[in-house]
């Protein structure tokens, strides 16, 4: 794990897609789980920046994983509603971290809000919204 944050670990749930998009680490802190990502060149547009679909899809893993154990036990949802907001970028090399903060796990539905960051610096937001399947 070259370059990988100290107490950072390949996630502990995965998926066809992720296995793709990664590797995707986390860090499990209580129950808030901090993603993590080293920016390789498969995560790049043609300015070798990181391309806002590659955000887009680790905010909702992001905000999903920490919404769905955020309980004693899992809750299975899905992504009803994602916003993202950039505000910077990141560039080949970098490690980008996304800190999720949960809102509110309800009957039907889960709100969290999430911040990407590189270089101790925001560099984008997310929010999720997801409905709880029973």
């Amino acid at each position: 794990m070259n370059n990988i944050q100290d107490g950072f670990e390949p996630i502990f749930r995965s998926s066809p897609f992720l296995d793709l998009l990664g590797p995707i680490y986390n860090k499990k802190s209580g129950k808030e789980i901090t993603i993590g990502l080293k920016v390789e060149e498969k995560h790049c547009n043609a300015r070798s920046l990181v391309h806002g679909g590659v955000f887009s899809s680790l905010a909702d893993i992001a905000l999903g994983y920490n919404a769905a154990f955020s309980g004693d036990v899992p809750i299975p949802m899905v992504t009803a509603s994602l916003t993202i907001d950039y505000a910077g970028s990141a560039k080949l090399g970098d490690w980008i971290e996304i800190a999720t903060d949960v809102q509110k796990v309800g009957g039907k539905m889960a709100f969290a809000n999430c911040y990407f960051i590189v270089n101790s610096k925001r560099i984008a937001r997310a929010s999720g919204v997801f409905t709880i399947i029973n």
